[in-house]
């Protein structure tokens, strides 16, 4: 089809088009596809110029942790400051009203919460009622804008249907909405994803991107319009159903392992965040657990530590059934060494 040239800077008519009725269908969002979506190379691009059209030097960024690695430093690499905000295993992990409402009490210029749901690296969801309590905390302070994470949003296993709500859905003048291609469809070497945003906001994105990359890849592109015209539903199902039955496995091996920790099942995206701090000492940390682990046992975890949560391990499970029960049957093994 010929699609093999630059396209628009913000994208294909065609796949913002498509883009636009996929929000408007599932999430209830509307964006006009012609100024409010602006088409990048993966959604870490869309983020990293989200952050950069509404902060500078001098402003701080709300980040509830456990949080991605790159949000704290993409935010620092603006000149403004990531203020952490914590919150409790025994929680899920969930941002509350109150930890939201006293960092912005405590905290002068604020213009941004970077807020990722379903969380990486927690799993955790964050439903309807929830985003809807932030979203008021955050109607009395409108200097404050929202970078809304759903990159994850097709991936929830609740056990009543609940699906991930839009941020926008609640305050749409002030969020700017990052999803993508990588997780839903597993299309991640294609590097395509968009920022959905009020029109003066794309626009500041897109000027950003037109002198970082241009346009997206027209290839991908086009796979990312066939993705969301012609993927069946069911078909995607089917996999989502596929990765809770992962995700099952691994907990079911977690919880008999003794001393690990996970207070609330993860609900969202592929990963869990189980507690390990019982074998830990002051020459073991996180990061020398998992370097032990995959020297000694040839198994690749991620310290808690790099997303803000020490004493923590972060397991992703979309791989193979094969290669979780591989997996686990290692990471048991170097648990009962390091008891005996």
């Amino acid at each position: 089809d010929n699609d093999t040239k630059y396209t628009a800077l913000t994208g294909t008519i065609a796949l913002r088009e498509a883009i636009a009725a996929d929000l408007k269908k599932r999430k209830g969002i509307h964006y006009d596809p012609n100024t409010e979506i602006v088409v990048s190379n993966g959604a870490k691009q869309a983020v990293y110029q989200g952050i950069l059209a509404t902060v500078g030097v001098g402003d701080k960024v709300l980040i509830p942790a456990p949080y991605w690695p790159s949000y704290p430093e993409m935010v620092r690499l603006t000149g403004a400051e990531p203020i952490i905000l914590q919150t409790e295993a025994k929680d899920g992990f969930q941002l509350t009203p109150k930890i939201l409402q006293d960092a912005l009490e405590k905290h002068d210029n604020v213009k941004l919460l970077i807020f990722c749901n379903p969380s990486n690296p927690t799993g955790c969801v964050h439903y309807e009622e929830r985003v809807k309590e932030l979203a008021e905390v955050l109607q009395k302070h409108p200097k404050v804008w929202v970078l809304a994470d759903e990159i994850y949003e097709r991936l929830i296993y609740s056990e009543d249907g609940a699906t991930c709500p839009a941020f926008a859905a609640h305050l749409p003048d002030r969020t700017m909405t990052v999803n993508g291609f990588s997780k839903a469809y597993a299309m991640t070497g294609f590097r395509l994803g968009y920022l959905a945003a009020p029109a003066k906001l794309a626009k500041a994105v897109a000027t950003l991107q037109s002198q970082f990359t241009s346009c997206a890849g027209s290839v991908s592109q086009a796979a990312g319009v066939a993705a969301l015209t012609q993927v069946p539903e069911e078909e995607l199902q089917e996999k989502f159903t596929e990765m809770k039955s992962k995700r099952d496995y691994v907990l079911e091996r977690l919880e008999k392992m003794p001393h690990v920790q996970v207070d609330v099942p993860p609900q969202g995206a592929f990963y869990i965040l189980p507690d390990i701090s019982h074998y830990l000492t002051t020459e073991r940390d996180d990061t020398k657990f998992c370097v032990d682990l995959l020297q000694n046992y040839k198994l690749a975890l991620v310290p808690g530590s790099a997303f803000g949560a020490s004493g923590k391990i972060r397991i992703s499970y979309a791989t193979s059934i094969e290669e979780l029960v591989t997996a686990m049957d290692k990471l048991e093994k170097y648990l009962q060494d390091l008891s005996s």
